[in-house]
C-alpha cells in the first residue's frame, strides 16, 4: 500500500487531472471491496495515511446502551476497547484489516478506480474543449479502429469518423492532418471529441488562415455549402468598395485557393460573389451556367423558380445534381430549375386546362328544343353542344325517347344555336374589311359574290397596275379562263385617261401560237373578259378533239 500515493502523482500527471480526483477515486474503491468483502452495509470510511500511503479503513459505529443494529452500532463496553473515552452517544471508528481483501474485491477495486479515473478526464476534456467546437486543429493519426480513426490533438484524443471523411481521401498512421472539431459530449455512446474533415467549417477556417482579408474581417465569408471531396460552394462579400471579395480569396495567379484544394486533396472550389438580392444571388450561386430568368414563387417559403436555356439545362444541374443541390444550400431556398421548352409547355398546359368546356345542352332551350329532349339526352351521357353537334342519326334515334322526328328537332335547334355564331362573325368581318385600292371590291367581298364582278372600273393609277390586274383576275365570272391561262393572256388595265387597254402577252412578243386566233387591238373590260372565255372555250374543244 505504500507504493498507491506515488501511483496516483503518476495516474494524475498522465492524465492531466487533479491528484486529489485520483485520490478519491481510490478511496472509493478500497470502500467498494471493504464492503464487499465484509458483507456489511453500515457506514465506512477510508483515509490515506500521507507519510507513509498507506489507505486505512474504518467502520463508523454509533456507541448505545442497547445494540438493535450491528452494522451501525455498538454497545459501550465493546466501544471502550477502540476509544477509552467512548460514551453512549458517541461515534467510533473501527478498523479494519485491508491486508485480507482478496483477488475479487481488488479487482472490483481497480474498475470503480478506472472509472472514476475516466469520468474525471471526460470532465476535464468537456471543459477545455466546449468551447472550440468549430476551431482547426493539427491531428496525428494515432491507431485505425474499424473504419473509424483515433488521432491525437494534445492532451486527448479525439475520433474522426468515416462519415466526416472525404470519400477521396485515406490515411496511415503517423499522418498529420488538419481538422475541426465537430463535437464534444460528456458522457454516452460518442463521449469525448469528435473532429471532421467533411463538415464546411474546415473550409472556412482554411480560407481564414489564407486569406488576410478574411482574417482581419475586410472580407466576411457569407455562407458555405460542402459535398466532401468533389465540390464547394463559398459566397463571400466585402465590406470596402476597394476590394475585390473573390479575386482577394483566388490570389495572385490562384495561388491562395490552390493551396486549400491541396489541402483538401483536389477538391474543386467555386467562390461566389454574395448578394442580398436572393435573385442575384442565385444566378451567381448556379454559375457556370448562364441563368435566363428567376421567378420568387413564395418568398415565405423560400421558393424560387429558375429558367435557363435548354442548352443549359444540364451544365446547371451538375452531375448527379450536384450544382443546384450545392446552390439550394447555399441559399437556403428551395429551386424548382427548368428548361425555357418545359416552361412553354407547362404555361401551355395551364392555358389548355383554363378553356372553358363547351356549352351545355340546355343551352338548346332557347332554340326550340323542348325539356323532356334535353333531359333524354343529358341521361344519355350528352352534356354539351359540341358533343350533341358531332353524333350522327342514327346515334340519336339509339336514345330510348329519341325518333326521327325529334332528330330533326335537334338539328334545327343546333343549326340555329351555331348561326347566331356565324352570324357576328359575318357581321363583325363585314365591319373590318374595307373597300380594295382603287375602288375594286375587298377580297373578302369578292369571295361573297363570285358571279357578279364589277362591269367596269374606275382608272388606275400606273403605279397600281399589276394590282389591278390581280383584282380583276379575281373578279373573272365563272366559267371563265383558269388563272394560270388569265395571267397569261390579260397582263395590263386599262391605263389612266380612258386609254385603251394593253394587249395581251402573246401581243406584246409579236408572235401568235400557231392555230390560234388572233386577239382584237383594241377591246374594253367587258369584251376583254368574253374574249378570255372564248379563247378557254376553243383551247377545251382542241384538247377534247386531240383526247384518244
Amino acid at each position: 500500500m505504500s507504493s498507491i500515493y506515488q501511483s496516483i502523482e503518476i495516474l494524475s500527471k498522465e492524465k492531466g487531472i487533479d491528484p486529489q480526483i485520483v485520490l478519491d477515486a481510490v478511496k472509493d474503491a478500497m470502500l467498494v471491496a471493504a464492503r464487499k468483502h465484509y458483507r456489511t452495509e453500515g457506514e465506512l470510511e477510508a483515509t490515506l495515511d500521507e507519510r507513509t500511503g498507506a489507505i486505512q479503513i474504518f467502520a463508523i459505529k454509533r456507541v448505545v446502551e442497547k445494540v438493535e443494529d450491528r452494522d451501525n452500532e455498538i454497545a459501550v463496553g465493546e466501544a471502550v476497547k477502540y476509544d477509552p473515552q467512548a460514551t453512549v452517544g458517541s461515534v467510533v471508528k473501527i478498523p479494519l484489516d485491508t491486508d485480507v481483501l482478496g483477488r475479487i474485491a481488488a479487482q472490483t477495486a481497480k474498475q470503480v478506480i478506472l472509472q472514476k479515473v475516466r469520468e474525471a478526464e471526460r470532465e476535464t476534456v468537456y471543459a477545455e474543449f466546449a468551447d472550440r467546437v468549430g476551431d482547426l486543429v493539427n491531428c496525428t493519426v494515432k491507431r485505425v479502429e474499424g473504419p473509424d480513426l483515433i488521432v491525437d490533438i494534445g492532451r486527448t484524443e479525439a475520433r474522426l469518423p468515416r462519415k466526416e471523411q472525404s470519400r477521396t481521401e485515406s490515411f496511415s498512421v503517423g499522418d498529420r492532418i488538419r481538422c475541426v472539431i465537430k463535437s464534444v459530449e460528456k458522457s454516452g455512446k460518442n463521449a469525448g471529441v469528435t473532429v471532421s474533415r467533411a463538415a464546411p467549417e474546415l473550409v472556412v477556417r482554411l480560407f481564414e488562415q489564407e486569406v488576410p482579408e478574411i482574417y482581419d474581417g475586410t472580407v466576411e465569408i457569407k455562407a458555405c455549402a460542402r459535398e466532401a471531396g468533389e465540390r464547394t460552394k463559398i459566397a463571400v462579400a466585402s465590406r470596402d468598395r476597394d476590394v475585390d471579395s473573390v479575386g482577394a480569396c483566388v490570389g495572385m495567379k490562384g495561388m491562395r485557393v490552390q493551396s486549400i484544394i491541396r489541402e483538401l486533396r483536389g477538391e474543386k472550389i467555386d467562390i461566389i460573389q454574395y448578394s442580398d438580392d436572393p435573385v442575384v444571388f442565385a444566378t451567381n450561386a448556379l454559375s457556370p451556367a448562364r441563368i435566363s430568368r428567376v421567378t420568387i414563387i413564395d418568398p415565405e417559403r423560400k421558393h424560387m423558380e429558375v429558367i435557363v436555356d435548354d442548352s443549359q439545362l444540364s451544365l446547371a444541374i451538375g452531375k448527379r445534381g450536384q450544382n443546384v443541390r450545392l446552390a439550394a444550400r447555399l441559399l437556403g431556398w428551395h429551386i424548382d430549375i427548368k428548361s425555357e421548352e418545359e416552361k412553354r409547355r407547362e404555361i401551355e398546359s395551364e392555358m389548355t386546362s383554363m378553356v372553358v368546356p363547351g356549352a351545355g345542352v340546355s343551352a338548346l332551350a332557347e332554340h326550340g328544343l323542348p325539356q323532356e329532349v334535353i333531359d333524354a339526352l343529358t341521361a344519355a351521357g350528352v352534356e354539351t353542344v359540341e358533343q350533341l353537334g358531332g353524333m350522327t342519326p342514327e346515334q340519336l334515334e339509339a336514345i330510348q325517347g329519341i325518333d326521327p322526328e325529334t332528330v330533326q328537332t335537334i338539328q334545327n335547334a343546333v343549326v340555329s344555336y351555331y348561326s347566331q355564331f356565324e352570324a357576328a362573325m359575318e357581321a363583325e368581318a363585314g365591319a373590318m374589311q374595307p373597300a380594295g385600292p382603287g375602288g375594286f371590291p375587298s377580297e373578302a367581298e369578292g369571295r361573297r359574290s363570285p358571279l357578279h364582278p364589277p362591269l367596269a372600273a374606275a382608272p388606275a393609277p400606273a403605279a397600281d397596275v399589276e394590282q389591278a390586274a390581280a383584282a380583276e383576275t379575281e373578279a373573272a365570272p365563272a366559267g371563265g379562263a383558269a388563272p394560270e391561262e388569265a395571267d397569261r393572256e390579260v397582263s395590263e388595265t386599262p391605263a389612266p385617261g380612258g386609254a385603251a387597254p394593253a394587249d395581251s402577252e402573246t401581243a406584246d412578243t409579236g408572235e401568235a401560237p400557231a392555230g390560234a386566233p388572233e386577239p382584237p387591238a383594241e377591246t374594253d373590260g367587258a369584251d376583254s373578259g368574253v374574249a378570255e372565255n372564248v379563247a378557254e372555250n376553243e383551247s377545251d374543244t382542241m384538247k377534247e378533239d386531240h383526247t384518244p
